[in-house]
């Protein structure tokens, strides 16, 4: 069946390829597979998922079958001996002997030992495997692995630093000059048990290690280290399985580690552990769980395991509903697709079109778009998987971070992968890594899993992406589209390749067909000017409402020139007020949500009153941002400190009102979760949730955070704060402000409506650019980003530390008025300022005495203090002041 499904599918540029090398087949043949995408995959519309070796997505009627299972059968647990326990149990082994026929093996070769995951697995080798320590009668055994590898197998190191055993890091390089050379002398008399682990797929480049190591390593032809004993083989799987068949038949490694969702996107948190019979007696077990012995005493130190070795290493009760679902991902997969040889040929043949494709992309100056890291020019799904690892690099061939095109990737809508992918061994040796800058750029900051991707100029990790069994070439096209419209500017320079006319399958897609395909995200827009849009519906000047409440004269004010309405009419970002004063004040009293411009606002211990208090969550309590729901810029909140209201208003809604604080008496704090931060919050009921879930089509609720709730800044770029002081946090990410200057805006509004490569200028509003940034405080500085320069500023009495840049994500390429996504800004601004994409100062009060009201007002005059490493000859006096108190 999965020859005829090969053979009946269609080929993707046959001219280009060796007319020798077998023919590779797109797409299953028993359809267009753009209907099977839209039959089962509906979810993916106008998204390009690339992150399959990450986790590849469950399809709708593998979901609905075995939902079907549970509503029709009554499973117990498999331990009882009732009915509906004998049912469990019986399905659970007819599920083990479909696992391995799917590795082309049987029951009397191997034992499936249920896990929590892959990385369970391997951890059970490590703990099970028959160890000899080095001691003075022995040399010990040894624990070799390839360091191309994932983290969960190095780690087995530590299990065997534990009790004395060596453990050999070693390069592929190494083994395949081992290979060359053939067998060297050994000493069959020894049985000292060794292990080398090795993955048949790396999760890092995609390169396919030869299976033929198995026998070469267990008959000893190949050995890793020259020490003579027996060894076994660990083939770490979970990757390769993924897209391929796996003949266990053929290639009979000792311990073969799986993980199901990888293969079929559900269930997660479910692996298995494929072990050999000859190897199974020798696994040595400590810990016994419910279900695992025989027969055991209480009282004595007396317990039998159990025979079978499954239910030996199986502590406590398996997830059986979850193995359940196993029987309908393999039997969904067979009938979508035909079977596995046929997923290895298709998924092969995306990356290898794309791989084609990425690699002929160059400036005009001829250097390379991208530098690709792989072992393989990708000439045969037998040496490479669908997996393309690659860095962008700019026309002078220095590396863009990875953080910075996940960013613009996502604003095509484009899912992929960055960082090292739990794979710090093959990051070192593709991106010349040593560990001595492993270790220096630990001391920077850098964990596994940051954004810190360029430290020194010098790359961290890079970019990944992978294809799943339903990828198809309009994914691989939308992706290549992407690079060339970010760094080549113009996809009519560079058309993106196309497959071979004599294509086969109904609904391939053409050159013509590819912009329907394309999501809409993609597409640019002119945006009108709206200049006068917010400043005239939502300034709030805000004195009589701020001076009605019941509080002491403000001590603190700021004495200011009060802008009159025909200024703020025409835009107070002119600089019409002068050099180095507040322009602008913003809050966002719901975080995500639109900006309230006032004129004069209290300020509080964590910056403007009010300021990021609320936030929109899903209904599993998760916030929401604009990322996910960018019509969260169209819900207006009016605070009202005379009625101790906010009302909020959006376009089709009747306005609703929300009390300013919580009825300490009937409210219920519940914990969320900000930044990676918890925080105390209450929901503000079922009103105003109703309202918004109305809004958006989906359950949500508003909450607030807790008035008892402490959240206290972290230190920033290595800033301590002021001996008796901890300055706290409301909703925000990182500080209590966000500063822009005007000039800055300004700067990049010139860019941005002169760089269009059609002619058509793009109208940017300044005031909607600057609305993009959402920024606290607005000032009109005299030179674009001189704010970089300051290490602290006075606003009248208020002093603030500048803490350090705003690293921009793709939220500024939401237009703040419509909720209109253009991913121009971002681009832009990643060009113009050439490392990080950085925008705006972080603030963060220095010191702040509440005893008597503070305020901050537009008028005010802005003091900024020069970093001490900055030349200050050339700036005016009002930039030289030390020590500024108003």
């Amino acid at each position: 069946m999965a020859g005829a499904a090969a053979e009946s599918g269609r080929e993707l540029f046959p001219g280009s390829r060796d007319p020798s090398a077998p023919r590779l087949a797109y797409g299953y043949g028993q359809g267009s597979l753009r209907e099977l995408r839209a039959r089962e995959f509906s979810r993916l519309a106008g998204t390009v998922y690339l992150d399959h070796a990450g986790a590849t997505l469950f399809s709708q009627s593998q979901l609905e079958s075995f939902t079907s299972d549970l509503m029709e059968n009554t499973y117990g647990n498999p331990h009882s001996q009732n009915i509906s326990s004998k049912l469990t149990h019986d399905t659970v082994e007819q599920v083990r002997y479909r696992i391995l026929a799917h590795f082309h093996t049987t029951a009397e070769d191997y034992t499936v030992i249920f896990t929590a995951g892959s990385t369970a697995a391997l951890k059970l080798v490590a703990e099970a495997f028959p160890w000899v320590s080095q001691g003075p009668e022995s040399s010990g055994s040894r624990f070799c692995y390839l360091t191309d590898s994932h983290t969960s197998v190095v780690g087995m190191r530590n299990v065997t630093m534990a009790i004395n055993v060596i453990s050999t890091p070693v390069r592929p390089e190494d083994l395949w000059s081992a290979e060359e050379r053939g067998a060297s002398a050994s000493n069959p008399d020894c049985q000292l048990p060794h292990l080398f682990c090795y993955p048949a797929q790396s999760n890092f480049s995609g390169v396919r290690y030869p299976l033929s190591w198995i026998e070469e390593v267990k008959s000893g032809r190949l050995r890793p280290v020259s020490t003579p004993g027996k060894w076994f083989v660990l083939l770490d799987a979970a990757s390769y399985v993924s897209t391929s068949p796996l003949d266990l038949s053929a290639h009979q490694a000792d311990f073969v580690p799986i993980s199901f969702y990888k293969i079929f996107g559900f269930p997660t948190g479910l692996g298995a552990l494929l072990v050999h019979n000859r190897a199974a007696p020798l696994l040595r077990k400590t810990y016994f769980g419910g279900g695992t012995a025989s027969a055991y005493l209480a009282g004595e130190d007396f317990y039998i395991p159990r025979h079978s070795v499954a239910q030996r290493f199986e502590d406590g009760t398996i997830s059986f509903l979850d193995v359940i679902a196993l029987k309908h991902g393999f039997d969904t997969l067979e009938r979508l697709t035909g079977g596995m040889e046929n997923i290895k040929q298709h998924t092969f043949t995306l990356a290898q079109y794309t791989y084609v494709a990425l690699s002929s992309l160059q400036y005009p100056n001829g250097a390379p778009v991208v530098r690709i890291y792989s072992d393989s020019e990708f000439s045969s799904p037998e040496v490479q998987g669908p997996i393309i690892n690659f860095n962008v690099l700019d026309d002078k061939g220095n590396i863009i971070g990875y953080s910075q095109v996940d960013k613009m990737a996502s604003l095509y809508n484009i899912h992929l992968r960055t960082g090292c992918f739990c794979n710090t061994g093959a990051c070192q040796r593709h991106l010349g890594i040593s560990n001595e800058m492993v270790r220096k750029h630990f001391q920077a900051g850098h964990v596994c899993g940051d954004n810190m991707d360029l430290i020194d100029g010098q790359p961290t990790g890079s970019v990944r992406i992978s294809f799943g069994y339903m990828s198809t070439l309009d994914d691989a096209q939308a992706f290549l589209r992407f690079i060339i419209d970010t760094r080549l500017h113009s996809s009519g320079d560079w058309p993106v390749p196309q497959a071979h006319a004599d294509t086969g399958e109904t609904g391939a897609p053409s050159a013509d067909s590819q912009a329907d395909v394309t999501p809409a995200v993609m597409g640019r827009h002119s945006l009108s000017p709206q200049e006068d849009a917010l400043t005239g519906s939502r300034v709030w000047n805000n004195s009589s409402t701020v001076n009605a409440v019941p509080v002491a004269p403000p001590v603190c004010d700021v004495a200011r020139t009060q802008p009159t309405p025909s200024e703020k009419a025409a835009g107070v970002l002119e600089g019409a007020l002068g050099p180095h004063v507040v322009t602008n004040l913003y809050l966002y009293p719901i975080k995500s949500c639109a900006a309230f411009e006032v004129t004069r606002w209290p300020v509080g211990n964590q910056g403007l009153l009010y300021d990021r208090s609320w936030m929109v969550v899903n209904h599993n309590g998760v916030c929401l941002s604009q990322k996910q729901e960018p019509r969260l810029c169209l819900i207006q909140p009016f605070i009202d400190l005379r009625q101790r209201i906010m009302v909020i208003k959006a376009k089709g809604m009747e306005p609703i009102e929300v009390p300013l604080e919580e009825n300490s008496e009937r409210t219920q704090i519940r914990q969320s979760r900000v930044c990676a931060d918890r925080v105390s919050t209450y929901d503000c009921g079922e009103k105003i949730s109703s309202w918004l879930s109305t809004f958006f089509g989906r359950p949500c609720h508003l909450i607030k955070q807790s008035s008892n709730s402490q959240r206290n800044a972290k230190k920033k770029h290595g800033k301590d704060q002021l001996p008796g002081t901890m300055a706290t946090l409301s909703l925000v990410n990182e500080a209590q402000y966000l500063l822009i200057n005007t000039s800055s805006i300004l700067e990049l509004h010139r860019q941005l409506n002169t760089s269009d490569e059609n002619g058509k200028d793009e109208l940017f509003s300044v005031k909607d650019l600057s609305l993009r940034f959402r920024a606290n405080i607005i000032i009109n500085g005299k030179r674009a980003f001189e704010e970089e320069k300051w290490d602290e500023i006075s606003i009248g009495s208020l002093r603030f530390q500048v803490l350090g840049p705003c690293h921009r994500c793709q939220m500024i390429c939401i237009d703040q008025q419509t909720g209109q996504r253009n991913q121009h800004v971002f681009q832009k601004l990643s060009e113009s300022r050439e490392t990080k994409v950085n925008f705006g100062m972080y603030l963060m009060h220095t010191s702040l005495d509440l005893s008597s009201p503070c305020f901050l007002s537009v008028g005010s005059q802005v003091l900024p203090v020069l970093k001490e490493n900055v030349e200050g000859h050339d700036l005016p006096a009002s930039e030289k002041h030390q020590d500024v108190t108003s």
